[in-house]
């Protein structure tokens, strides 16, 4: 082989490399393509721009001093002294604290049943620190409410709202002797309307008031009141549970008025009566049961000599409508007697097998016993 031809391969060669390395250089070592420069970066800046409502007022919680400043004078505290039996049958005094409102200038204060039962002795304070026995007027542990009666002036009462004006986010106030420590504010809002909440296997309370502010031992009895300091409502029951938080209940204002009415008047509540024990009728039941129907109230059982009995209403028969009132279940029927008056005549709906049937009854008042 000639020595021009093995020069020509080792520079063909040669530049075949160097081309190769510049190649790899350039791929590895290159920085990336810049984007096209903008002919004007600054013309989406908006230089006064601030955060949306940042410079608008802040929105303030309601004061809240005004209503207590109002109501507090006529809250009480309440202490009873009830006798209990240890476990081996001996007997000893045990102290008992709730809360109370007063209602008008004559000494009477609506507070609950359960705070005043089977209580040997009632002592009352006042707003002011001033300390009075108390009388039971009238109890009744189908509502929960009692009234009791201290003798003392200069008495400052609370105004009575109207319940049926609440609605669901308004803002309440409970005030009572909270863990029997005096008298004491908590905040909340109504987070449920006309509940119905077991309180022992033998009643029901209907009508509450579910709220959100904190409700403690010794708050029963204690008004709930609205942002006009009205009474709205009075504390009664709350659910104990690990994992249950902020759910306490009222006795409506409306539901309480006529019953306190009542015991002032009479001692006792006079309730309109039908005569059935009844259960609520559900998919569930209805199926079980094979019932035509998958609402209302089922009859359980009827009173010997009782309006239900002269009606012509039988077990298993379902009332599905009570005077003008649709009825749902139990609840509904309940207060739909309650809001009929003693002797008044009222026609009921209701289902008998696969039939739909019409009678009336003429309430009468409930028996004590």
């Amino acid at each position: 082989m000639s020595k021009k031809y093995i020069l020509a391969v080792v520079i063909l060669v040669t530049v075949t490399l160097g081309v190769g390395i510049w190649a790899l250089s350039v791929l590895f070592t290159s920085p990336a393509s810049s984007p096209p420069q903008s002919d004007n970066q600054t013309q989406y800046t908006e230089p006064d721009w601030t955060f949306p409502l940042e410079n608008e007022p802040s929105v303030l919680l309601p004061d809240f001093r005004p209503v207590v400043a109002e109501v507090m004078p006529s809250v009480v505290s309440v202490t009873t002294e009830i006798v209990v039996s240890g476990l081996f049958g001996q007997q000893y005094t045990e102290s008992v604290a709730g809360s109370g409102i007063l209602i008008d200038d004559k000494g009477h204060i609506a507070t609950n049943n359960h705070v005043v039962e089977n209580a040997q002795s009632i002592y009352v304070e006042l707003a002011d620190g001033r300390t009075f026995p108390a009388n039971t007027v009238g109890t009744d542990t189908l509502s929960d409410l009692a009234v009791i009666k201290i003798d003392a002036t200069d008495l400052s009462y609370a105004r009575w709202g109207d319940s049926s004006l609440l609605s669901v986010g308004e803002w309440v106030l409970a005030i009572g002797n909270a863990l029997g420590g005096g008298i004491t504010a908590t905040e909340g809002i109504v987070s449920r309307l006309n509940v119905s909440v077991n309180v022992d296997e033998n009643n029901i309370l209907y009508g509450l008031i579910q709220t959100t502010a904190p409700v403690n031992p010794g708050n029963s009895g204690g008004p709930l009141v609205n942002m006009a300091g009205e009474v709205i409502g009075i504390t009664s029951v709350k659910i104990v549970a690990s994992e249950v938080e902020g759910i306490g209940y009222a006795i409506s204002s409306n539901e309480a008025k006529p019953i306190i009415e009542d015991l002032i008047r009479y001692g006792h509540v006079i309730y309109p009566w039908l005569g059935v024990g009844s259960r609520t009728v559900n998919p569930l039941l209805a199926a079980a049961m094979n019932l035509s129907v998958d609402r209302g109230a089922l009859i359980a059982e009827v009173k010997a000599d009782s309006p239900a009995e002269d009606a012509g209403l039988r077990v298993n028969d379902v009332i599905i409508r009570f005077g003008d009132k649709e009825i749902s279940d139990v609840a509904d029927l309940v207060q739909a007697i309650r809001s009929n008056e003693i002797g008044e005549e009222v026609e009921i709906v209701f289902v008998r097998g696969k039939d739909t049937k019409t009678t009336s009854a003429r309430l009468t008042e409930r028996p004590t016993s």
